[in-house]
């Protein structure tokens, strides 16, 4: 695997802290700011929203560029907005600079991911794929646990300034091992790859992608109260269960980068089907601290397993759209970051309780199965 997949690995990995570090800030942010947890979640939702909008829009923005040009644009206006938003005390200012972060973020995850595949042979692009995802597991292991350490101990503004200052290193790493020349290749026509969205099987997988994508974050944008007020666990047991999170996640990239380019099916249809099982099982069982904690971690490897082998799914999928491929998955995914914590907040504010969050999610992966049955009808029929 070329070292510039890695390096792509790490500034994703600064990037997915920004994004997931909210599970664990959202009681301080909703009181130093004086919001209701809902609006605190909220803040997950408007950086997924600038996610789903900016994907396309940066992707087709900067389609000519030079590809280590685009990096480094993308992360530089990422690492500012965090500065400004470590300084604003406005919840209006600060879920802007989310938006706004969420642009570059999006425009970055685009670029990366066409880059990463384009330096490897076909039978390894699960597997660079999982490289690239794996940042973000990474983030979760080690990046949204310190976030919430730092929260605890210095306020929720300290974990700003520490994705800022993380992102450093990983602009040193794209100057010295991205290429910076142009694609040798002209850029396939706009037309062409946006002709690829009328394909019906493609729009299933992407609409598959988003719902367990949205079953992830509703439960995860809300762990924290959670755990603190429905399992019973203090404040300290919250980075420990970010953490599981993200080695679970870990885990299943790992899993996915191995076997998605051999089994795919299998490995999508199984891990959707225990999704389900597990967050239903998760909203029953949260008041026990050991089955909850565990649930969590095994949630963590089946979510980003699964959601690794649909991303390889939609990019083997779209070969005729290089650069709006990974555009489309980094649309979806981040769609059901938008619709997750949303439906989670009005559960949350309809009075059901802190459980109601979890029932959201599996009722999301119920349509989600729904969906990829229909493709899978779909391609009986094509057959």
């Amino acid at each position: 695997m070329p070292f510039a997949v890695y390096v792509l690995g790490l500034a994703v990995f600064a990037q997915g802290t920004s994004e997931f570090m909210l599970s664990g800030l959202v009681s301080g942010i909703s009181a130093d700011l004086d919001v209701s947890l809902s609006a605190a979640g909220l803040l997950t939702s408007s950086f997924a929203v600038g996610m789903v909008i900016g994907a396309p829009l940066m992707a087709l923005f900067s389609r000519s560029w030079p590809r280590r040009r685009a990096l480094l644009l993308f992360l530089a206006v990422f690492v500012a907005v965090h500065v400004v938003g470590a300084l604003t005390p406005s919840y209006g200012v600060l879920l802007a600079t989310r938006f706004v972060g969420a642009l570059a973020n999006a425009g970055f995850w685009a670029v990366a991911l066409m880059t990463a595949v384009s330096l490897v042979p076909a039978h390894l692009k699960a597997r660079a794929t999982a490289v690239v995802v794996g940042g973000v597991t990474v983030a979760c292991v080690v990046g949204v646990p310190a976030g919430a350490v730092l929260g605890e101990r210095w306020g929720w503004r300290s974990a700003f300034w520490a994705v800022a200052l993380v992102s450093v290193p990983a602009v040193l790493a794209i100057v010295r091992s991205i290429p910076g020349g142009r694609p040798d290749a002209e850029p396939v026509p706009v037309r062409t790859e946006l002709r690829v969205l009328t394909r019906s099987r493609l729009r299933l997988t992407l609409l598959t992608m988003a719902l367990v994508q949205g079953a992830t974050f509703c439960t995860f944008s809300y762990l924290e109260p959670l755990l603190t007020r429905e399992t019973g666990l203090g404040a300290g047991w919250v980075p420990a269960a970010l953490a599981l999170f993200g080695v679970g996640s870990f885990l299943g990239v790992t899993v996915a980068g191995r076997f998605a380019d051999v089994r795919p099916t299998a490995l999508i249809a199984s891990g959707m089907v225990a999704l389900t099982l597990g967050w239903s099982a998760l909203a029953l069982t949260a008041g026990s601290p050991v089955v909850a904690l565990a649930l969590i971690l095994v949630q963590g490897m089946l979510a980003f397993g699964t959601g690794t082998a649909l991303i390889t799914r939609v990019l083997n999928q779209a070969p005729d759209a290089p650069t709006l491929a990974g555009a489309f998955s980094t649309t979806a995914f981040n769609l059901g970051a938008t619709v997750g914590p949303w439906a989670g907040g009005l559960a949350l504010d309809a009075g059901f309780g802190y459980r109601a969050p979890v029932w959201v999610s599996g009722a999301l992966m119920v349509l989600a199965l729904v969906t990829a049955g229909a493709r899978r009808v779909r391609v009986g029929v094509m057959a």
